[in-house]
């Protein structure tokens, strides 16, 4: 199985932001890739942080999603779509992050919703609340969305012990205005972000697969774990391009997740 994951820089215009995704997965395509993972709320950009989130209303979301659609099926490739998705049902203007999963016949299996909000972005978006596997080519994987991924083991391992070979994280961690520019992918001194993908991966003996914004000063690279824990290939930090990767999946064996046993963990009461 070979999967690519997208790093582009933050969008100006929804234009720019589609043009950028049709290149990738061009480019993605052309190596022979079979499934394309994209950031965090790529369109129109994630809220709360330092630069100006595009105008997105139900008819450009529409668009948009109709739109990468058919080039998933132009370029015979499946997508993971970061995006707002905008709804009737929920409270607060109805805003929730998710991650749509298109097929490679350009055909929606579906959409992850990021459940576990950072705490930051409560005033702008309502969590989901369901969790589901999805399957491309024989291959079953999960989405973890940023924070979830970053704070909540929990979600990597519902996906895990259901058969995920890999989890995706799409997520944005850092800035383009300041911050530190990393050199060192892991260094010990720098963010956590990088050890927390390593342990997502040796907790169930699964990949995982991070995908990060282009960012000047970025706090984590988008990267590609194997189920031993180790790096297998990662983006240069702030740099645009995709990340193509051939990936073992029968060495994804889910073994420690599946010996996880919830029975155990009975509290403890007096006789």
């Amino acid at each position: 199985m070979i999967i690519a994951l997208a790093s582009p820089c933050i969008a100006s215009t929804l234009d720019e932001g589609l043009d950028k995704i049709k290149r990738f997965l061009a480019e993605a395509s052309a190596q022979g890739a079979e499934i394309v993972c994209f950031p965090e709320a790529y369109l129109p950009g994630l809220r709360g942080q330092d630069f100006e989130v595009l105008h997105w209303d139900q008819a450009q979301q529409e668009r948009a999603l109709q739109v990468v659609a058919d080039w998933a099926r132009t370029y015979k490739v499946a997508t993971i779509l970061g995006m707002e998705r905008l709804t009737t049902t929920a409270t607060k203007g109805g805003r929730q992050i998710v991650a749509f999963v298109i097929d490679a016949q350009g055909q929606i299996q579906g959409y992850q919703t990021k459940n576990q909000l950072d705490p930051t972005e409560d005033r702008f978006y309502v969590p989901g609340n369901t969790r589901r596997l999805f399957e491309i080519n024989g291959m079953k994987f999960g989405v973890v969305i940023c924070h979830e991924g970053w704070r909540y083991p929990e979600t990597v391992r519902w996906a895990a012990v259901r058969g995920a070979k890999i989890v995706f994280h799409p997520h944005h961690t850092g800035s383009d205005r300041e911050g530190v520019r990393l050199t060192q992918w892991g260094a010990a001194g720098g963010p956590y972000y990088e050890k927390a993908m390593i342990m997502r991966s040796l907790e169930n003996t699964i990949y995982f697969a991070s995908v990060n914004y282009a960012l000047s000063f970025a706090e984590s690279a988008t990267s590609l774990i194997t189920p031993t824990g180790e790096c297998q290939a990662y983006l240069p930090y702030g740099q645009e391009g995709v990340l193509v990767q051939s990936i073992k999946v029968e060495e994804a064996t889910g073994l420690l997740a599946t010996r996880y046993a919830p029975e155990r963990y009975q509290e403890f009461t007096l006789e």
